[in-house]
C-alpha cells in the first residue's frame, strides 16, 4: 500500500507494510523534512518484592540491571541512525510500590527550567543522582535525544504553607519523565498529572504543560500513560500547536476500544501528531503495544500470544510535523484526514440522513457492556445494509457490506454510548464502534476479540457534541489499518470510511471524548 503526502517544505512517499505484529515503514526524506526516531518496548526486570523497603544501595543494584539493557538498546538505535529514543514508564524501577517501599529508587530531579545541568559531566553537582547521570551519559555517548521515566523526590512547603497540598512526610514523589540532550543536558522534566492506581506517588498541585526543542524536529510535548485520555496535558499541548508528543506508557490492554495500539494511533490520527509511544513488555499484566505514528503512517509492534517475553526496539523515519519548523507548512494526508476547511461534510454521501432513515433505529435494540460501560447496540443481520443505533440522543449510523467471499457466521453489532465512564477512571465519551461478539449470543457482543475472519467495507458515522474524536480500525491478530477516509462536517459530524481489509474486522472505532463534561 503507498500513500502521498505533498506540501511545498514537505515530500515523502510512505510504503506501508503490515505483519501479523507490526508495520514497517520506509520513507524516501527531503533534507530537513524528517528525522530518525525509536521507541523500545521493554521487558522490565521487576522487583520481586516490590513492598518491601530497599536500601539505596540494593536500589540501584536493581535499577542498573535495567539501565544496562538501555545502554544495548541506546546504542543499537544509534546504530541505526536514531536522533530520538524513547523508553517506557515504569521501565527502571518496575511497580506495584508503596509510597514507602519505593523511597530507595528516588531521585531529586532538578528543574531544568530554573538551572542548566549535565549529570554526565557535572555528575558531583547534585547528590545521589547515580540514575540521572547514567542517562545523561548514554545520551551523550550515543548522541541522540533521550527520553526517560523515572520516579522523582521534590520538597514541598509542609512548614511553611500548612495548606498547600504537601504530603504529611514533607515531600512529593512524582511519576516523572526526564529527556537529555545529545550532549547529555538536561532539558526537561515532567510529572505525570493523570495517576492510575500508583500509590507510590502524587498528583503535582497543577498539571505541567512541557515541551523541549530539538534541532532536528523542532518542539515534542510530553505525557504519561494515562495522561493519554484527559484534556491535560494531552489537549492543551496540541491547542498549543504542539505537533509531536512523546508518550511512556505502562499500559494494560483493553479491548475492544482501548487496546494500546490502536488507541495510540487513533489518538495520532485524531490529533494529527506524531506519537512515539513506547510501553512496558509484560505477560501477566497484559503489557504490550508500543509504535511511532504520523497521520500517514504505523510503526508499531504488538506481541501475539506465545511470543518470547522480550523487549522490541522500533526504528523509523518520520516526517516533521512542527509547523514553526517547517515553516508554517502543516502536513495533511489527501485522501486520509483532512482539516474542517477542506473537507466535504458527510452528508455528501447521501447516506442515512433520509427521513426513514433518521426516525427510528433499524431494529430490535439490546443493551450490552462493553468496557464496564452500557452499550445499545444492533445486530448486522444481512450481508449488507445500512443500520443505526441510538444512545440517548447520540445516535451512530453504519452502511456495511461483508465481503464476498466471507462465509463467516461471526456475529457483528454496532454500538452508541453516551455519558460518563466511571469504572477504573472517569471520564465523559461519546462512541460509535462497530466491533466483532465474542461469541454467537447477544451476551458477547463487548467482550474482548483477538481475531475475526470476516472482512467489511463500511461508512461509520455519528454526529458528536465534541471535535475530539479518535478513529481506529483494528484487525484480526491486532493489525491496525489505516482507514481509507476521515471527514468531519461543522455540525459534529464525523464519519469514517474503509474498504479492502487485509484481514479480518474486530474493531472500528470513533472514539469521541467529551472533556468539557468530565467534572459533572
Amino acid at each position: 500500500m503507498s500513500l502521498r503526502e505533498e506540501t511545498m517544505f514537505l515530500r515523502l512517499v510512505v510504503f506501508v507494510s503490515f505483519s501479523l505484529t507490526s508495520a514497517v515503514v520506509q520513507t524516501e526524506p527531503v533534507a530537513d523534512s524528517s528525522y530518525v526516531a525509536a521507541v523500545y518496548e521493554h521487558n522490565v526486570i521487576l522487583n520481586p518484592e516490590p513492598h518491601v523497603p530497599l536500601s539505596r544501595p540494593a536500589a540501584l543494584q536493581h535499577l542498573q540491571r535495567n539501565l544496562d539493557i538501555y545502554e544495548e538498546q541506546a546504542a543499537r538505535a544509534a546504530q541505526q541512525g536514531a536522533q530520538i529514543l524513547v523508553f517506557p514508564e515504569d521501565g527502571l524501577q518496575g511497580f506495584n510500590f508503596s509510597r514507602s517501599s519505593i523511597s530507595g529508587y528516588l531521585e531529586t530531579i532538578p528543574d531544568p527550567q530554573q538551572e542548566s545541568w549535565n549529570p554526565c559531566t557535572e555528575p558531583d553537582k547534585h547528590n545521589n543522582t547515580e540514575v540521572l547521570q547514567r542517562l545523561s551519559c548514554m545520551a551523550r555517548n550515543n548522541n541522540l535525544y533521550l527520553v526517560a521515566n523515572m520516579p522523582d523526590l521534590q520538597p514541598c512547603p509542609l512548614r511553611t504553607d500548612p495548606s498547600s497540598s504537601c504530603p504529611p512526610d514533607g515531600h512529593w514523589q512524582f511519576n516523572t519523565n526526564v529527556v537529555f540532550r545529545s550532549d547529555g543536558l538536561l532539558v526537561a522534566r515532567y510529572h505525570k498529572y493523570n495517576l492510575y492506581f500508583e500509590d507510590a506517588f502524587d498528583t503535582p498541585p497543577q498539571p505541567e504543560i512541557i515541551t523541549f526543542d530539538t534541532p532536528f524536529a523542532g518542539r515534542f510535548g510530553l505525557l504519561i500513560c494515562f495522561d493519554i485520555l484527559f484534556h491535560e496535558p494531552t489537549v492543551t499541548l496540541v491547542e498549543q500547536g504542539v505537533r509531536q508528543l512523546i508518550y511512556p506508557t505502562a499500559w494494560m490492554n483493553q479491548r475492544p476500544l482501548l487496546d494500546t495500539i490502536q488507541f495510540q494511533r487513533a489518538l495520532s490520527l485524531g490529533a494529527k501528531v506524531t506519537l512515539l509511544a513506547a510501553n512496558i513488555r509484560n505477560d501477566c499484566l497484559i503489557m504490550t503495544g508500543s509504535g511511532i505514528y504520523t497521520p500517514f503512517s504505523a510503526t508499531y509492534h504488538h506481541a501475539q500470544k506465545g511470543d518470547p517475553e522480550e523487549g522490541r526496539l522500533l526504528v523509523a523515519r518520520v516526517p516533521v510535523l512542527d509547523p514553526l519548523w517547517v515553516n508554517q507548512s502543516v502536513a495533511t494526508e489527501e485522501g486520509v484526514v483532512r482539516d474542517d476547511s477542506t473537507s466535504s461534510t458527510a452528508t455528501d454521501s447521501g447516506y442515512c440522513h433520509k427521513d426513514s432513515c433518521s426516525d427510528s433505529p433499524s431494529s430490535t435494540t439490546f443493551i450490552s457492556s462493553m468496557m464496564y460501560d452500557p452499550f445499545t447496540f444492533v445486530l448486522l443481520n444481512e450481508t449488507e445494509g445500512e443500520v443505526k443505533v441510538c444512545n440517548g440522543t447520540f445516535c451512530c449510523y453504519l452502511q456495511y457490506q461483508r465481503s464476498p467471499q466471507s462465509i463467516s457466521k461471526e456475529l457483528y453489532a454496532l454500538g452508541a454510548f453516551a455519558g460518563t465512564h466511571t469504572v477504573n477512571g472517569r471520564y465523559a465519551l461519546q462512541v460509535c464502534a462497530l466491533i466483532r461478539c465474542a461469541g454467537s449470543d447477544v451476551t458477547s457482543c463487548g467482550q474482548e476479540v483477538d481475531e475475526a475472519e470476516t472482512k467489511m467495507d463500511f461508512l461509520l458515522e455519528g454526529k458528536f457534541g465534541t471535535k475530539y474524536v479518535y478513529p481506529s480500525v483494528l484487525a484480526s491478530k491486532l493489525v491496525l489499518e489505516q482507514p481509507e477516509n476521515l471527514e468531519t462536517a461543522a455540525d459534529g459530524r464525523v464519519s469514517m470510511k474503509h474498504s479492502n481489509m487485509t484481514a479480518g474486522l474486530v474493531t472500528a472505532s470513533l472514539y469521541g471524548r467529551m472533556y468539557h463534561l468530565d467534572s459533572e
